[in-house]
Parts: structure tokens; C-alpha cells; sequence
């Protein structure tokens, strides 16, 4: 979990800072961090839209300049030719309904997350299609 909090810090949403990885086997497939599309505008210059209309988080997420972290970890992965098929997703937080969809198609089997997100449907989902998902807990300290 901690290279996801590394991937985070490349983020330039100015609310929530999201970093994800797409491990198979031990090896790291493809990275992501939220923010907007290659060659546009960074929110730090434009202002963050879903403050400006007042969006709350977890609502109306097409009301936003970025992308997730989880879907540029997809994109990545098919930008390079990666097989992300039973691949287990790690990321600072649970992944919106949107992110959870394009995760069942791509066939990743596992998520492990960080913070939770106020999105039951998207957990409902991942239940529904046999995905294992689960909060990731440190280890006690000894």
C-alpha cells in the first residue's frame, strides 16, 4: 500500500489525492493516479469544477475534469499491451461504481483499498461478480 500512496502524490486533483496499482504474479502491471486526460488543463489552473457546482463526494462523477486513479491504470495497461485478466488491484481508496465496472470487464479478480468511498452500489457489484475486495489493515506493530 505504500506505493500507492507514492502514485498518489503525482495527483493533481485538488480534493482527493488517489493512487492505484494492477499487480499479477508479484510484478507491478500498470500505475494510475487521478487527475485530467494527457495535454489539458491541470485544476490548480482552472479551478476544480466539482467545487465550483458543489458536487458532494461520491455524486455525479462525470461532473469532473479527471480521471480515477483505477481507470489510468486501466489505460495504462492497455496503452502498453498489458493482460490486466486476474490481476489484483491495489489502491488508496474503495473504487466508485464507475471504476468498479470497468474492473469486472477487465477481469481483475481482488481489491484491496486504503480509505472506504460512500458508493455501496459499486461494493455490491464487486460482491455480485465474484471480486474479492477487502480494506487493507497494517500490521500490529510488535
Amino acid at each position: 500500500m505504500q506505493i500507492t500512496q507514492l502514485v498518489a502524490t503525482r495527483s493533481t486533483c485538488l480534493r482527493r489525492q488517489v493512487g492505484a496499482l494492477l499487480v499479477k504474479d508479484k510484478n507491478i502491471l500498470a500505475t494510475g493516479y487521478n487527475g485530467v486526460p494527457s495535454g489539458i488543463s491541470h485544476c490548480d489552473v482552472t479551478g476544480c469544477l466539482r467545487d465550483q457546482l458543489q458536487v458532494p463526494s461520491g455524486e455525479r462523477h462525470e461532473l469532473c475534469r479527471g480521471l480515477h486513479a483505477e481507470q489510468n491504470a486501466i489505460i495504462q495497461a492497455a496503452r502498453h499491451g498489458t493482460n490486466i485478466a486476474d490481476a489484483t488491484l491495489y489502491c488508496t481508496d474503495s473504487p466508485c461504481i464507475i471504476c468498479s465496472k470497468m474492473l469486472i470487464n477487465a477481469g481483475v479478480t481482488e481489491i484491496i483499498y486504503g480509505r472506504g468511498y460512500p458508493d455501496q452500489l459499486s461494493l455490491e457489484m464487486l460482491g455480485e461478480a465474484g471480486i474479492r475486495y477487502h480494506q487493507y489493515q497494517p500490521l500490529a506493530a510488535p
